[in-house]
């Protein structure tokens, strides 16, 4: 039978290594963000008889992985193995070592089949075997940047926090790697929550919510708003993209201002868009606001927190670029043209993009948290914002495709009007000078590298 084995040495004790992987969204942050795999099911944790299912989609086709797992034994190890699923047969055993002082030895071992017996290892063998190590590559380094950023002053106690929009792309990766840290995470939600949920009730239209499940958080993410980039910017969708955010901030600024125990700390996202078109402008947090729909929404949407900053509530507004992450977003929808080689740049590509990995967006908000002098608005943004020309060419050759096909801005006029014009062919070139005082140590400034981890490369 094949084995794989993969060993990594992490820097923290083994008792921190093996807890971090009883927490509930450990999977969730474990899997690559290039594999198609949901969580449909758990029941029970790693511990004995736990029970996980998945569905695994490999081109038009989905299937199910049923797992449950076994040989528990407190800070040493635990087990899952395969009762239904693509393997004939799947045993993985998860090893954890104490190795000197304060660090730990984390151990892999995996014994498979494949399905068809000899026949299907001799013609999937060397597939199943680079798709292992690819797979835990990913996840060890991971782990060991995970429990890096998890600094033990922020690990002291579990925080009670609140986040809207937790189902969205962002929310979702965040509310994680909030649990593996440790925390308690409460999504907003406008459905009642399963039996044993965490969900808090909210309608923030109707205005209403379950203030007494938000008294004694000690902080809310505010993410939720309509998605500025779904469609062409008719006078109603305008409106849309303006209530959601303003008139949401303020009934949440409002709700949190009058509560007996108010959190300590409001975080809202807001946008590079604050700034408008600016050309070759370097910008930081002191620069004004520029002029058109998007940076009249953002100062809108910033001023809607006023409430809970008058009520003592430290208000961050995130000032966010373009969030690099192959599952949604600005570079998802890049990625069918680029990949089959009709991709280019847009209008002249001169246009400055602000971006910020998926992995160090998530670093930020963790940052913010836990530094008490970030306030008002930071730019989260990576260190380097590129033009479009040089994003052009560094998605081709992070993906091995040429790069001949530019879009005309009168093309992009044509088929997106205003929303292209805005999103496509104007820019800022944003530098997050809070951050980097602040001493946060980005996991990649530079963008090939991004790319490269979030498309597995």
């Amino acid at each position: 039978m094949p084995i794989f084995e993969r060993e990594s040495l992490v820097e923290v004790p083994v008792k921190e290594l093996f807890d971090w992987h009883n927490r509930p969204q450990v999977f969730e942050r474990l899997t690559p963000p290039w594999d198609k795999i949901r969580v449909i099911e758990k029941r029970g944790g790693i511990q004995n008889g736990g029970r996980m299912v998945l569905e695994i989609r490999q081109g038009p086709f989905r299937r199910r992985w049923v797992a449950v797992h076994s040989d528990y034994v407190e800070g040493r190890q635990f087990c899952d193995e395969q009762v239904q699923g693509p393997f004939a047969q799947w045993v993985h055993l998860h090893q954890f070592y104490p190795e000197g002082d304060g660090a730990s030895r984390l151990k892999d071992h995996i014994e498979y089949k494949a399905p068809f017996g000899a026949l299907g290892q001799w013609a999937a063998g060397n597939y199943i075997s680079r798709k292992l190590n690819h797979t835990f590559a990913f996840r060890h380094t991971r782990t060991q940047q995970d429990l890096k950023r998890y600094h033990p002053q922020a690990m002291e106690r579990s925080l009670k926090i609140v986040i809207s929009g937790a189902s969205g792309l962002l929310g979702t990766a965040l509310s994680a790697f909030l649990a593996c840290a440790g925390h308690r995470v409460h999504p907003l939600t406008r459905r009642p929550p399963q039996l044993g949920g965490t969900g808090i009730i909210w309608n923030p239209q109707r205005g209403e919510v379950d203030k007494a499940s938000l008294e004694n958080a000690d902080a809310v993410i505010h993410l939720a708003g309509e998605n500025i980039g779904a469609g062409r910017w008719t006078l109603r969708r305008k409106e849309m993209i303006r209530d959601s955010r303003v008139k949401g901030t303020k009934f949440l600024a409002q709700t949190l201002a009058s509560l007996q125990r108010p959190p300590k700390t409001f975080i809202v996202a807001s946008a590079v868009g604050f700034y408008g078109n600016r050309e070759g402008e370097l910008l930081t947090e002191d620069s004004p606001s520029g002029a058109g729909f998007l940076p009249e929404v953002c100062r809108a949407w910033e001023d809607a927190a006023e409430p809970a900053r008058l009520a003592g509530i430290r208000v961050v507004n995130l000032r966010t670029g373009i969030v690099l992450s192959s599952l949604g977003g600005a570079l998802a929808k890049m990625l069918p043209p680029f990949q089959m080689g009709l991709g280019g740049k847009i209008g002249s590509g001169d246009q400055w993009m602000s971006w910020i990995s998926l992995e160090d967006m998530l670093g930020v908000f963790y940052q913010v948290l836990f530094t008490p002098s970030l306030s008002g608005p930071v730019n989260a943004t990576a260190p380097w914002p590129v033009t479009n020309s040089a994003f052009t060419k560094i998605l081709g050759r992070v993906l091995g495709r040429p790069t001949l096909f530019p879009m005309p801005a009168s093309l992009v006029t044509v088929l997106f009007g205003e929303m292209g014009k805005a999103l496509l062919l104007e820019g800022q070139q944003v530098k997050p000078a809070k951050l980097e005082k602040s001493g946060f140590q980005f996991l990649y400034p530079e963008l090939e590298a991004a790319l490269c981890w979030e498309l597995g490369k």
